[in-house]
């Protein structure tokens, strides 16, 4: 059992969660996933890092009520238990693996996107404590969906906020304002984005005019974690690939976002009609003929 030390609610349906898990907390690399289960018979569900504290031994993660399983999870409180929390998995960032002397020698531009700007946290921590500039671009609805602003302040280079309906920092798209931040002279060696699918998408489009290495985590599309269900199947560079076992990051011009969207798609109906059963049951009824099917 993995106990629940912190539980915060950080805008509608998104709460952060910090686990005693000491064993993950010691492996962990930023980039990398946990399997967690809220109890024996629950679903296993796919979250990347979103913190981690060696030395308290906690790692945190970052979850939105989409479904089901989710909203079992965020239903739990501090001081409650999860009856698995397994990881680290999945590949590290690869600039972890890089020679420090060659990294300080560059400047990121990290783009995070609702729910996707938690695991960029650790990302831009870890090169900060490296030594490394980094810009981060964080981007949402409006200003009550914006998450993680005050941490990213602390580790950030430059922080800019981005919002749909402009209550906050810049009106309009990630894309419009990172186009904005070239036009200004801005310059950047590498970026990478986490964030909504079709997100990723017109930022690698944007970015790939720019002849700029992206990075992008596909996160959103594993299942089991492990390879064997076969869910996560993604054309990269036009060949099929395992995003939990062979990411979750990959490079974003070689990604075929089309076909990542549709398998994205293709497990909503399940996601729907799991979502009626439980709320037929909450109201005392029996399911519908068919539903449960």
């Amino acid at each position: 059992m993995f106990k629940i030390l912190e539980k915060r609610l950080l805008a509608e349906n998104i709460y952060l969660m910090k686990i005693d898990a000491p064993r993950v907390a010691r492996a962990a690399l930023p980039g990398q996933f946990v399997i967690v289960r809220a109890d024996k018979v629950g679903e296993r569900i796919p979250l990347t890092i979103a913190d981690f504290d060696a030395e308290e031994g906690s790692v945190t993660i970052v979850i939105q009520t989409l479904g089901l399983s989710t909203r079992k999870i965020c239903a739990l409180e501090a001081g409650e238990v999860l009856a698995d929390f397994a990881g680290p998995l999945g590949r590290p960032s690869e600039f972890v693996h890089e020679p420090l002397e060659e990294l300080r020698k560059r400047r990121y531009l990290f783009i995070g996107g609702g729910v996707g700007t938690a695991p960029v946290y650790p990302q831009v921590k870890w090169l900060k404590e490296h030594g490394v500039e980094v810009d981060v671009i964080i981007g949402a609805k409006n200003r009550d969906m914006l998450i993680y602003t005050q941490e990213m302040e602390r580790v950030a280079s430059e922080l800019y906020i981005a919002t749909d309906d402009g209550s906050a920092g810049f009106k309009g798209l990630v894309t419009a304002l990172f186009e904005q931040l070239m036009a200004e002279g801005k310059h950047y060696d590498e970026c990478v984005a986490i964030g909504p699918m079709i997100m990723m998408k017109f930022v690698a489009l944007t970015t790939k005019r720019y002849n700029l290495k992206t990075t992008v985590s596909l996160n959103a599309l594993m299942v089991d974690g492990t390879g064997m269900c076969g869910a996560c199947r993604v054309t990269v560079a036009g060949k099929t690939r395992f995003i939990c076992v062979e990411g979750p990051e990959f490079d974003a011009h070689e990604v075929d976002f089309d076909e990542a969207m549709r398998r994205q798609g293709m497990y909503r109906t399940q996601e729907q009609r799991a979502m009626a059963i439980a709320a037929e049951r909450e109201a005392g009824h029996k399911c519908r003929i068919g539903l449960d099917k």
